[in-house]
């Protein structure tokens, strides 16, 4: 590569830069903070395309500004019937899994998730717990972290020594998740009923625990606002 060449590549950095900047605010947050299967897979494809608009000068530059753009295009799309459908949700991104139940390790979400009790200890680790008696749930979410609820402390204040059941998410009930609470479908309907809701269709989130049910409304007049502008 003679110097030429060498100075040929600035130009063309910085137009993949802007170009993967415009992709990247397309994307949205979600994608930055914590990366799905898919979005995973998304991301690199954008590297894989931004790195030959830089190094392959054979290829035309706007060849991979339209491949870039039209992968973040792509992820939006995905993204925003994810946000509309459940189960195109659950089919794209997955769904949490429990690995831990009551403080007993379950052993055949190891073997479904193709995790070994190591990767378990280490998550548990860096978490904090040390000894995992303390550990009531561990759930595996979608993203590959481990999440963690510990066992009730009959010597403090806290009360989180069993799992909240989300009964109701994005205007579905979940009869299986209802299945694993102390109460039935008709006592949740009856629940409903009495704090003003005859349907699902304005709730975005119900969730049940310690024998409360706790609903979360579709405020859609209420503007997102960011923080510390």
């Amino acid at each position: 590569m003679d110097i030429n060449e060498a100075l040929s590549i600035i130009p063309r950095s910085l137009i993949s830069l802007v170009t993967l900047f415009i992709a990247t605010k397309i994307l949205g947050k979600k994608q930055v903070s914590e990366l799905s299967l898919f979005d995973y897979v998304i991301g690199i494809s954008i590297g894989n395309f931004t790195a030959e608009m830089i190094l392959v000068l054979d290829n035309q530059l706007i060849n991979g500004v339209v491949a870039i753009l039209t992968f973040g295009i792509m992820g939006y799309i995905i993204s925003y019937i994810s946000t509309k459908n459940i189960i195109f949700r659950r089919f794209m991104i997955g769904t949490p899994t429990i690995i831990m139940s009551n403080g007993k390790l379950l052993y055949k979400s190891f073997k479904n998730l193709n995790i070994d009790i190591n990767d378990f200890l280490e998550q548990a680790r860096i978490a904090g717990y040390f000894d995992i008696t303390q550990i009531n749930y561990a759930i595996m979410e979608a993203n590959g972290d481990i999440s963690f609820l510990l066992k009730e402390d009959s010597n403090s204040n806290n009360k989180q020594g069993t799992l909240p059941a989300n009964v109701i998410i994005d205007s579905n009930i979940m009869h299986e998740n209802i299945k694993e609470t102390d109460k039935s479908e008709s006592w949740f309907i009856k629940e409903l009923k009495k704090q003003g809701y005859t349907s699902y269709e304005n709730i975005l989130l119900a969730t049940y625990s310690n024998n409360n049910l706790t609903i979360y409304r579709k405020n859609e007049n209420i503007k997102p606002k960011n923080v510390l502008e």
